[in-house]
């Protein structure tokens, strides 16, 4: 109960703090197609779907998480960026603000490619873990924030569902060993070092196929 609580306010935390930010100006769309298409299509594809497994669809994911990551990989005022990806700091560098907000929007709005359950011995047990957590290890279920079809919640958490599972499984190692950062309270990391890999892989091979 206590870790349902904890969850709930810092997502009331987070949407307080996207209503009270200043409005954006309108979003740039041509621009940012013209980017996607010569800048960000050899990982991710011109559309957003990206041709392989190591580098995550953009395509239908939420516009205000994208611009958060986005952002986050940049070292601003020399501070260093909190979300640290050598590739990705290079091409946002020379980004400005409206040129991150431009592929957010641009991103979000295209069609996402549908993913695949891959692994049918896993599939019920990943579907425990997305369903119900694992109380037990204390582990919450994924579905309280991400939602029951993998759809997330705008503004707090990103959408899972048709990602590829060899991304998702990638980022939560990636908070378990504490190479990636920048989840608000460190919520991620926290209960990522409660997880098994085989736990890992079973729970990202059953949201990539969710629908």
């Amino acid at each position: 109960m206590i870790a349902r609580i904890s969850i709930l306010t810092l997502a009331l935390t987070i949407q307080t703090a996207f209503a009270q930010s200043a409005p954006a100006p309108k979003p740039d769309l041509a621009k940012a197609k013209q980017t996607a298409e010569t800048v960000c299509a050899a990982c991710h594809g011109a559309d957003g779907n990206s041709p392989t497994t190591a580098f995550p669809k953009l395509a239908g994911q939420h516009e205000a998480y994208l611009y958060k990551q986005l952002s986050e990989f940049k070292s601003v005022g020399g501070k260093p960026a909190l979300r640290v990806n050598a590739l990705m700091q290079a091409q946002v560098a020379a980004m400005s603000d409206a040129d991150m907000r431009g592929l957010a929007a641009y991103f979000s709005q295209q069609k996402q490619t549908q993913e695949v359950a891959k692994n049918k011995q896993t599939i019920e047990f990943g579907q425990k873990l997305w369903r119900a957590g694992d109380k037990a290890q204390g582990i919450p279920a994924c579905a309280g924030c991400h939602g029951p079809a993998g759809l997330g919640i705008p503004g707090m958490y990103p959408r899972l569902q048709g990602q590829h599972a060899d991304y998702i499984e990638a980022q939560l190692k990636a908070f378990r060993a504490s190479k990636r950062g920048n989840d608000p309270a460190g919520v991620m990391r926290g209960l990522t070092v409660r997880m098994t890999d085989a736990e890992m892989k079973a729970v990202s091979d059953y949201a990539a196929g969710l629908r």
